[in-house]
């Protein structure tokens, strides 16, 4: 799959951060792949499937051909976790109902940190492998955010791709520490979240943000640094995230058709080298920090 630097991610078309209309939203997902975005990723956790509904409404006459998607199995709700082989195949079937597509270029299992990963490798891959057999799938990855389920999971079974997220972006980089163990394995990375789930942004944060309020405080200097210099920290953000070409490929998620111009718009743009080091050294003091989601074992 040789997919687009700048991909998009369809959570936002569940409401995952505002409310949205179906309209916009699907606006939204046409601005996306005219402006040359081709990979798209979602979930039927997002929204609790209104996202993949949305989506599969917006892709409808769409040529296949035109773009590559990801979805999701394991996680149904916000506590909701499922990793059995029968959950998963009727999870595949439920998506590409949705979708309104016959199959997907990446299957993933969602959120692994929260599940057990022993049964992860001995019972969700298989049955993502099967599904991948009867020609609803392309690739099988793995999607979490504690970097130690990669290691663990990839150590045990094959796996076509990663998806991480916040761990590429101004405030976090360890997924560097992983990518030459990926490559070698010859494994896709997908960097979700360049803006840390809305750290590195100018609007408020959502209430389920895990991160600390050292951090909190401290991505919100960098934000209003970025205002005081006339510039945008989420552009700052999603360049320095796209610059690196160990990276597959970058998620941005937005249900706003004229955000999506705009991220793209950026990627073309040079990097304002003096306002980058300021931030970084803003951000310095909680750099690489982390927080635990999902069991503890799996962090």
């Amino acid at each position: 799959m040789r997919v687009s630097a700048l991909s998009f991610g369809a959570s936002s078309l569940g409401g995952v951060f505002k409310p949205v209309s179906e309209d916009t939203a699907i606006r939204t997902v046409h601005a996306a792949l005219d402006l040359g975005i081709n990979f798209i990723d979602v979930s039927p956790f997002y929204g609790y499937t209104k996202a993949e509904t949305v989506l599969g409404k917006a892709l409808k006459g769409i040529p296949r051909d035109r773009y590559y998607l990801a979805t999701k199995v394991g996680r149904y709700g916000d506590a909701e976790f499922d990793f059995s082989a029968a959950r998963s195949k009727r999870s595949v079937e439920e998506s590409l109902t949705r979708l309104g597509v016959d199959y997907v270029d990446i299957i993933q299992s969602h959120d692994n940190e929260y599940g057990d990963l022993n049964q992860v490798v001995s019972e969700t891959v298989p049955a993502l492998r099967q599904v991948q057999s009867e020609g609803k799938a392309r690739f099988v990855g793995v999607t979490g955010y504690p970097l130690k389920i990669f290691k663990e999971i990839l150590s045990r079974t094959e796996i076509d791709s990663i998806l991480s997220y916040n761990h590429y972006s101004l405030n976090d980089t360890t997924l560097v520490q992983i990518v030459p163990w990926l490559r070698q394995k010859n494994v896709g990375i997908i960097n979700a979240s360049p803006v840390s789930q809305g750290l590195l942004t100018n609007h408020p944060l959502p209430a389920w943000h895990p991160a600390p309020p050292e951090v909190r405080a401290a991505c919100a200097q960098a934000a209003e640094y970025c205002r005081d210099k006339g510039t945008d920290i989420a552009k700052l953000a999603i360049q320095f995230s796209i610059s690196n070409p160990d990276i597959h490929t970058t998620l941005v998620g937005t249900a706003d058709p004229a955000n999506i111009e705009k991220n793209v718009k950026w990627m073309g743009e040079p990097i304002d080298n003096e306002v980058m080091s300021a931030v970084e050294k803003i951000l310095a003091p909680i750099k690489d920090r982390v927080w635990t989601l999902g069991r503890p074992e799996n962090n």
